[in-house]
């Protein structure tokens, strides 16, 4: 019976990588750059390197390793057909099939967001539940759906795409999708910043946000804690765009938890407060009850999940 499996997480700048034991333990964790030169053409060449040379290292088999799980930033389809990940250059073709010739070993791909999500249901924040939906605010607003203690994924992998269900019809700013509206335009660290800063030119309210020089979605949320009205306000706003469009997915999927993550997720109960609370005013009564949970994996969660395709 195998004893390892291995988990990889393929971000924009590097690939991060995991030998896990067979019961979900990490026992190694390392980096690689990720090599986007000529679209991307190296990045499973070196992904494959530096899995053979772990296990050289490790003195582990082939027979004693499950094999790989891979979360990668784009659409995968169920076949592990990619459907184009711009951030790393590539077109459509099968990463499985590719990967899995390299290392003459069996390989699950899925999308990066919805790996992390398998993962926080693994071994994160959402232990203990089967049917979650993890929302990850960073520069943009991910997502992924579990249901059942299985990825929903949908035909073209997009599914859990929650960044960018419209919420604001009379938006003219572009979204990076190319619509405007978007979720991710307000509920992102990215647009909690510009909230802030279209706030501080276009009033003259007093705030300690005016002392920052470089304002951040962290300074908000500090400023929020401190009691500055300005920053209570933004943050209000976001939790109510967030709560509402977790309304409208909870009437879709009907989860038991929402588990909050990503550099937004720092700022903890405020946060969590916030959204919770313009939830449960706009949610469906039956659906009223989900828990809120903060992802604890941090930037581990890629890994995780991904080892979990192969190991759970």
């Amino acid at each position: 019976m195998a004893e390892y499996g291995f988990g990889v997480d393929i971000g924009g700048t590097t690939v991060k990588l995991g030998l896990f034991g067979i019961e979900g333990n990490l026992i190694d964790n390392w980096e690689i750059p990720t090599r986007k030169d000529d679209g991307g053409k190296y990045i499973l060449s070196d992904v494959a390197e530096a899995i053979i040379k772990k296990m050289e290292e490790k003195n582990i088999p082939k027979h004693n390793c499950a094999g790989v799980g891979m979360g990668v930033p784009g659409p995968i389809k169920e076949d592990g057909t990619v459907i184009k990940c711009v951030n790393l250059g590539w077109g459509i073709f099968n990463v499985a099939d590719e990967l899995s010739k390299m290392l003459d070993m069996h390989v699950k791909v899925g999308n990066d967001a919805n790996v992390a999500a398998l993962g926080e249901m693994w071994q994160g924040g959402g232990k203990g539940y089967k049917n979650l939906v993890m929302v990850t605010l960073g520069t943009g607003v991910g997502g992924g759906i579990i249901l059942d203690g299985k990825i929903l994924a949908g035909v073209n992998g997009a599914g859990g795409e929650i960044g960018h269900i419209k919420i604001n019809s009379e938006e003219t700013d572009v979204c990076g999708c190319g619509k405007t509206g978007c979720l991710e335009q307000y509920a992102s660290a990215t647009g909690i910043v510009k909230a802030a800063k279209k706030a501080l030119n276009t009033t003259d309210r007093p705030s300690r946000l005016r002392e920052v020089q470089y304002i951040s979605a962290k300074e908000v949320f500090d400023a929020a804690k401190a009691g500055d009205d300005l920053a209570i306000e933004l943050v209000d706003d976001l939790g109510y765009n967030l709560g509402l469009a977790l309304s409208h997915i909870s009437c879709v999927v009907d989860p038991e938890a929402f588990v909050i993550g990503g550099g937004v997720s720092k700022a903890g109960e405020i946060l969590i407060n916030t959204i919770k609370k313009n939830y449960e005013e706009n949610a469906f009564h039956a659906c009223r009850g989900a828990k809120f949970e903060l992802a604890t994996l941090g930037n581990d969660a890629g890994i995780y999940g991904a080892a979990a395709l192969i190991l759970k």
